[in-house]
């Protein structure tokens, strides 16, 4: 399958919620990464998301370019000739752009979409994220209402955060937040869908105690019973509505947990220190196991074979598989893979 259109998409977010299991949506910043989620993907018979993040796409646009708009959107064309060969279904979408980031990474990709469409071409993400979260509620959903105007007139879908995931991603550090600020409102689910709903669709980021990177157990407290109440507080204000809920922040995360929001909702967890590991700890056991082939120790010639970048990106390349796969199923999207039947 090629990457999804805009009304196959909804079919996906649509089988989602009704069959109440999420898509994974892993971070990448490489073709190597591309290729592991791919091949994961196809293990697991399983639907998903390819993503990227403002500092994933400028490290993918190359250190000679580190354009973030220029490397997001050499990461979709790729993609989009990938996922060709493979039969499963692949969405694209961008991760947290803060406000000031606008302006050099998700407008450009909006506009880029655009040209495409004006061109007669399809377009090319799926999805993008603004995260407002740093700004006061009201003006947070005023930019995201003219944000989703300009994206909806092109089928793509917007993403949007309130409350604040704590830790720290890309430089973006909000470790010093106060804890309240962790924890998104019922009042605040229901203005965000208030002023979004009539326009398009929408995912909601709402943030439920979640931080960004890994901790100890016990560390972070997660209290998924928000997002159920939120939606509970739409549903009442809007009679049979509901947010399509996006679960950031998971990593470490108990798979009790992680359930427990698929019943409230979530449709899309996102997915990256936990493969960002699975992918370096292969090249890691290849060094350590091959350390007098990769360096040349001694005035001795070393191996080729062993630094050789093929052979160890392989091993990275399926040990993140593996990792993808696995999300896959604690995610209940395991071999429900919609195919070709969209």
């Amino acid at each position: 399958m090629a990457v999804v259109t805009p009304q196959q998409y909804r079919k996906l977010l649509q089988r989602a919620k009704e069959g109440k299991f999420a898509y994974p949506a892993f971070n990448v910043t490489s073709t190597e990464t591309v290729n592991a989620v791919l091949l994961g993907l196809k293990e697991a018979n399983a639907d998903g998301i390819i993503q990227v993040s403002t500092g994933g796409a400028e490290f993918f646009s190359g250190q000679g370019v580190k354009s973030m708009a220029k490397g997001a959107i050499a990461m979709a064309e790729y993609v989009h000739l990938m996922a060709a060969e493979y039969d499963v279904n692949v969405a694209l979408h961008t991760d947290h752009c803060h406000p000031k980031y606008l302006d050099t990474f998700v407008l450009p990709l909006i506009e880029a979409t655009e040209q495409r469409r004006a061109a007669g071409r399809g377009n090319l993400f799926n999805a993008h994220m603004f995260d407002g979260s740093e700004l006061p509620l009201a003006e947070n959903i005023a930019k995201s209402v003219e944000l989703l105007k300009r994206c909806a007139a092109s089928e793509l879908i917007l993403e949007v955060e309130t409350g604040i995931v704590g830790g720290e991603e890309d430089g973006h550090d909000t470790s010093g937040v106060a804890k309240d600020k962790l924890y998104t409102t019922p009042e605040d689910m229901v203005a965000v869908h208030k002023a979004l709903d009539p326009l398009g669709p929408y995912m909601l980021a709402a943030t439920f105690g979640n931080v960004h990177g890994v901790y100890k157990p016990g560390n972070v407290k997660l209290t998924p019973t928000i997002l159920r109440d939120g939606q509970a507080a739409i549903a009442k204000a809007f009679p049979g509505a509901a947010s399509l809920l996006v679960f950031h922040g998971g990593s470490g995360s108990s798979l009790a947990e992680i359930h427990e929001t698929l019943d409230y909702g979530v449709i899309k967890m996102n997915i990256d220190t936990d493969t960002q590991y699975a992918f370096t700890r292969a090249i890691a056991d290849h060094m350590f196991k091959n350390y007098d082939g990769v360096l040349k120790v001694d005035g001795e010639v070393g191996n080729k074979k062993a630094y050789d970048p093929r052979p160890y990106l392989k091993k990275a390349e399926s040990s993140m598989a593996a990792r993808v796969k696995q999300a896959c199923e604690d995610l209940r999207c395991a071999g429900k893979s919609a195919g070709r039947g969209l």
